[in-house]
C-alpha cells in the first residue's frame, strides 16, 4: 500500500479567509477543493515542503507558520500522513499557480464535504477556533 507524508498550508489572512484550491480534474479525489500542499520528499521535513510546495503552487514566500495539527488518514489504496500548518505571514498574493482555480473563503464558511475526507477533522477544528 502506498504510504504518503503531505504537509499542508492553511493560509490565514487578517481578515480571517482562508485560500483554498481546486483539485484537478485527473487527480486523485478530483475537483474537490483543497488546501494546497504537497508531498514531503526524502530529503525535506515537513517544514521545508510546506514552503516548496506553496511556492510551487500558489506563488507566495512563507515566512511564518505552525503547526496547526498532524492527522493520518487511510483511503483503500493509500495511508496517508498530514501535516496542517497555519500560514499567517507570507510575501506575495496567492493564486493558482499551476492552473488550479484558487479562491479566498471565510473560516466559518468551509463546508467539509467540498474537501477530502480527511479534512473533515481540520475544518471542524477551524470553525470551532
Amino acid at each position: 500500500m502506498k504510504q504518503l507524508e503531505i504537509a499542508v498550508g492553511i493560509i490565514r489572512n487578517s481578515q480571517g479567509q482562508i485560500f483554498i484550491t481546486q483539485r484537478a480534474a485527473d487527480a486523485h479525489m478530483a475537483n474537490k477543493l483543497e488546501f494546497p500542499g504537497g508531498k514531503i520528499e526524502v530529503d525535506e521535513t515537513p517544514e521545508q515542503a510546506l514552503v516548496r510546495e506553496l511556492h510551487e503552487e500558489t506563488g507566495i514566500t512563507v515566512t511564518g507558520f505552525t503547526l496547526f495539527d498532524k492527522l493520518a488518514y487511510h483511503f483503500p489504496d493509500r495511508h496517508i500522513t498530514l501535516w496542517f500548518f497555519m500560514v499567517e505571514s507570507w510575501e506575495g498574493e496567492p493564486w493558482g499557480k499551476e492552473g488550479q482555480p484558487g479562491q479566498w473563503v471565510t473560516q466559518n464558511a468551509l463546508v467539509a464535504a467540498d474537501f477530502p475526507p480527511a479534512n473533515e477533522p481540520i475544518i471542524r477544528k477551524l470553525q470551532q477556533s
